[in-house]
């Protein structure tokens, strides 16, 4: 059942209309079938008669609302409907299973950056059954705050290098001559002492003496700045492609949607227009790009020490179950910047 709508503002729907239009989007995500007026005069709290719900619906699709399909049918919700329903959503909670799927999955994530945002991006995609988006910063703008080799065996270390937006980067480096402890130890000073207060986009000055602390220093700064990002600028991980053939009907429809996450560039720059236009959904043509008319797209930003970290998001049909996705969405980016910031303890509040 719809719940009751709020007092409108002066250029709202009245409460009937809203209450009526509610009713219908919330059937069509339910069914994916056209709404009829005496299915939502008996499911929605108004107390009128099928006739003058019928007649609200007709001014409803007047107003641009809702869609008549077929002449005899009843009506979907239009893009403005979707958007006039997304915009008067009370917050969603989590159930129960769900907050403990998410606090389980980040109490026992191990691995590189990389590697947990892949994970992420399946976990989301298998709480919602749409398909998931993780766009992740490349610390381009982030300063190092250390980095320390940490020696695993005589031909194995560790680069740890930790940045000033929260994350830890790892990268291991296997030299060709043997690696002792004191060796290690003042590599992880000289290479402090390079690279404090620098970003991957500042050009420092690596040793040229032939020795195997300054091999050391060489090696791991080509380690770091590998990592330097490309055009877009930033790191993108798909979780659940294959939701997209359950999703939507129509095999067209689905090859754009597939073509579109397959070009990373286009993600990106579907998430960051969002971003800066302030908008956490995005239906239909407000995607901007002509092959997701028929998506909606939730991102919610991840934060870190108040700076940028990235952002994830769920794309599915116009018709997505909007309330709980989004709730999804924001539990995840909440708990993935804890995670990478060091505080995971207060992550489900």
């Amino acid at each position: 059942m719809a719940r009751r709508a709020t007092k409108p503002a002066s250029d709202d729907l009245d409460v009937r209309k809203a209450t009526i239009l509610e009713a219908v989007v919330s059937e069509h995500i339910d069914t994916n079938q056209p709404v009829g007026s005496s299915s939502v005069a008996s499911s929605a709290d108004i107390g009128v008669s099928p006739a003058t719900v019928r007649s609200e619906m007709v001014s409803l699709e007047r107003e641009g609302y809702l869609a008549q399909p077929h002449t005899s049918a009843g009506r979907i919700p239009t893009d403005k409907g979707y958007r006039y329903f997304v915009d008067h959503l009370e917050n969603g909670v989590l159930g129960v299973a769900q907050q403990h799927q998410i606090s389980d999955f980040f109490a026992n994530v191990r691995g590189e950056v990389e590697d947990v945002l892949e994970q992420t991006s399946t976990l989301l995609s298998q709480m919602t059954s749409y398909t998931s988006v993780v766009v992740a910063a490349t610390h381009a703008h982030a300063s190092i705050l250390s980095a320390q080799l940490v020696n695993i065996d005589a031909h194995h270390q560790l680069l740890v290098t930790v940045f000033s937006d929260g994350s830890v980067v790892k990268h291991s480096l296997t030299p060709s001559f043997d690696v002792d402890y004191e060796t290690c130890a003042e590599t992880s000073r000289q290479l402090n002492a390079l690279l404090i207060g620098t970003t991957l986009e500042t050009a420092v000055q690596v040793p040229s003496r032939q020795d195997h602390v300054a091999q050391l220093v060489r090696d791991a700064v080509a380690a770091l700045h590998a990592q330097q990002p490309t055009a877009d600028g930033e790191k993108v991980f798909i979780g659940g492609s294959s939701h997209v053939a359950d999703s939507f009907d129509g095999v067209e429809t689905v090859r754009k949607v597939l073509s579109i996450l397959e070009q990373e560039l286009l993600v990106v720059s579907l998430v960051q227009d969002m971003l800066s236009r302030g908008l956490s959904v995005a239906i239909g043509t407000e995607n901007g790009f002509e092959p997701l008319s028929t998506c909606a797209v939730i991102v919610a930003p991840v934060t870190i020490d108040g700076l940028p970290a990235g952002a994830v998001g769920l794309l599915g049909p116009t018709r997505m179950k909007y309330q709980e996705a989004m709730a999804a969405a924001g539990a995840v980016s909440r708990h993935l910047a804890r995670h990478f910031g060091g505080d995971e303890e207060h992550a489900n509040h």
